[in-house]
């Protein structure tokens, strides 16, 4: 489980589906929490971002992999890496791992590409510089 950043979160019953099976879909939402996690540990909050330099990152693609169900009220490690780091973009390789038996279980992977846009035209523009940097000292 090679990661640059890890984050843990827990499978609730909002999560879930009848079944008791976390809806596909929910795991974007935990990729994005522990996305969000990541910069926040990197220094970067994203209000502040918006504030100070009239920036946001926004989703531009995903590419997300399903390997293992994920249950109600289970533990999963989220990863986070830098695969590339562009001008305005990045993308990253996430996945979602659980704790089966004494050994780590691959649920979900993806590949998830955020671009940087400017808040008040929403067209994309180039990461403010010292965003940047410290995005780049992540990897």
């Amino acid at each position: 489980m090679p990661a640059d950043f890890t984050w843990n979160v827990r499978v609730y019953y909002e999560d879930t589906d009848t079944g008791g099976i976390v809806f596909y879909a929910n795991y974007l939402k935990f990729f994005e929490r522990a996305r969000t996690e990541w910069l926040r540990a990197a220094g970067i909050g994203q209000q502040a971002l918006t504030e100070s330099h009239h920036a946001m990152f926004v989703v531009k693609s995903t590419a997300v992999d399903y390997h293992a169900p994920a249950k109600l009220d289970d533990e999963l490690k989220l990863t986070v890496v830098v695969e590339r780091l562009g001008r305005a973009s990045v993308q990253f390789f996430q996945e979602a791992w659980r704790m089966t038996e004494g050994r780590w279980q691959l649920l979900s992977s993806g590949r998830i590409k955020i671009a940087c846009v400017d808040t008040r035209t929403f067209r994309p523009r180039a990461i403010p510089d010292d965003v940047l940097a410290r995005i780049d000292a992540t990897k």
